[in-house]
């Protein structure tokens, strides 16, 4: 038997989410797409629990479930969802002299994410998940 599809094309959905993100926008390139999704996962990423991030990154593609717990540091504490204003100025701290997130970044990840994920069970996830997570999410 063949090794998954999902893991034989990780590399091209990888790229093919930067490109989304990178054309929403407006990047030149998809490089700053990286970084601005880099932030926006890490924001999300600290108002979960354990648990409720693994449950997320489970619908997550490949390479977005690699990026979304990469360097994470499992002794950072937990925050709440807060304004969306508040946590946009949180993905821009990340690398911020090579940062080129804006205050709607994290809108552009979530369509983008959500071209790229099953949606009924993306949104089944969210449900879950502590208030707030839904809207973050929203499109």
């Amino acid at each position: 038997m063949p090794y998954p599809s999902e893991y034989q094309r990780a590399t091209d959905e990888f790229s093919d989410f930067l490109l989304d993100v990178r054309d929403g926008a407006l990047f030149r390139s998809p490089h700053p797409a990286y970084t601005t999704t880099q932030g926006v996962f890490r924001t999300f990423r600290r108002r979960l629990s354990l648990p409720d991030a693994v449950r997320f990154a489970a619908v997550l593609p490949v390479g977005l479930r690699a990026l979304f717990v990469a360097d994470w540091d499992l002794d950072e504490p937990q925050l709440p969802f807060g304004p969306r204003a508040e946590m946009s100025q949180e993905v821009r701290a990340l690398r911020p002299d090579h940062n080129f997130s804006d205050s709607e970044s994290i809108h552009v990840v979530a369509v983008a994410l959500r071209r790229h994920v099953d949606e009924a069970k993306l949104d089944a996830v969210l449900a879950t998940l502590p208030e707030g997570a839904a809207d973050f999410w929203a499109v």
